[in-house]
């Protein structure tokens, strides 16, 4: 671990170590409801409460926060009273519709949802990137809302500004399949359905995507659908300029929506100025979040990360261009953005002092 990893992890126990904050997930029933909480537990974030809140459809269920039950209370804006953290997990509208009461609240806020992205004082945020960065911690006593970075782009991020400490690159291209977890548990029902119904000659649903994805490969969804896959290609090559500065190489991006349930892949090429020797490469892109697949082990996929927090990623020489090498990658993008989300909520603990709100 570095040294400046090793400072924001002394300053994240001494914060745990000081105080204990209360919490609101909003969005608590869904995919990345769920995950962030479960990374909270996960990590010994110093919760005293955590408040769960979501839309009707969801009132009144149960959910577990570490070895405590609650229960799924409304959205309404006395909730976030006396609360220094509120995640914002659920879609855009009802974080735009909530966000400014959570503000007005003296409530910190970080958002899962993209939503608030280009809202004056929000910051687009990856603490894994900018560890690698060696940004140094600032504490700003009003700080604007968090954007959690979109998980596709921490992943070509984090890849590309250490395959450049083995060599610059003269270009970069990616290509990146998109799970149906990334919309939602609305995007793998529907899924699932359509599988169901292809192999029984059924007609297919498509309120999600507007298009058949089970069996197919598709680089547009049908025009009813929202977000079109061209809006999530530009927020990826967005928020990754935004994390990794104007010192990383820009990749050329190409999104698919694949027919998988969870987790993104990655076919990446790099062409370096060099001969791009496979080994020293994998040194390179190897540490803290990444791990190198070893010949002897299964080929990194979707299915291998699933429920962990690293990149598993294995590297290959190009049959034709000595310079140029194959990464081929794949991330659990739920895990990735809970524990983006939930880092941010730690590095931002330092301006709510003791006693503060409780």
């Amino acid at each position: 671990m570095s040294s400046h990893s090793k400072s924001l992890t002394a300053h994240a126990e001494s914060v745990r170590a000081g105080n204990l904050y209360r919490l609101a997930i909003v969005g608590a029933a869904n995919l990345k409801g769920k995950e962030v909480a479960e990374v909270l537990s996960d990590r010994n974030f110093p919760a005293l409460d955590t408040k769960l809140l979501d839309d009707d459809e969801s009132l009144g269920k149960l959910e577990t926060i570490g070895d405590e039950v609650s229960f799924i209370q409304s959205v309404r804006p006395q909730q976030f009273e006396k609360v220094d953290f509120t995640f914002f997990a659920c879609d855009q509208d009802c974080t735009r519709r909530n966000w400014k009461a959570v503000r007005d609240a003296g409530s910190a806020i970080v958002d899962m949802s993209y939503a608030l992205e280009d809202e004056p004082g929000a910051v687009v945020r990856s603490p894994w990137v900018e560890r690698q960065l060696g940004h140094t911690l600032t504490l700003d006593l009003q700080p604007g809302p968090s954007v959690a970075a979109h998980p596709a782009a921490v992943v070509l991020a984090l890849l590309l500004l250490r395959a450049q400490k083995f060599s610059s690159i003269k270009t970069a291209i990616a290509t990146v399949f998109e799970p149906a977890s990334e919309h939602g548990q609305k995007g793998m029902d529907e899924l699932h359905e359509q599988t169901v119904n292809l192999l029984s000659f059924q007609p297919l649903p498509k309120n999600i995507f507007d298009t058949q994805v089970a069996f197919n490969m598709v680089g547009r969804y049908g025009e009813h659908a929202s977000p079109p896959l061209a809006n999530v290609e530009q927020r990826i090559l967005k928020h990754y300029q935004r994390i990794a500065g104007g010192g990383a190489a820009m990749p050329s991006l190409l999104l698919l929506q694949a027919p998988i349930f969870h987790g993104y892949a990655f076919a990446v090429h790099l062409q370096m100025d060099q001969v791009a020797d496979v080994d020293q490469l994998s040194q390179a892109l190897s540490g803290e979040h990444v791990n190198i697949a070893q010949p002897a082990e299964d080929a990194s996929s979707n299915v291998s990360v699933a429920g962990q927090g690293n990149i598993l990623v294995s590297v290959k020489p190009d049959a034709n261009d000595l310079n140029g090498a194959w990464l081929w990658a794949a991330a659990d993008n739920l895990r990735i953005t809970a524990t983006t989300a939930v880092e941010c909520a730690e590095t931002m603990a330092a301006t709510r002092p003791r006693g503060k709100i409780q």
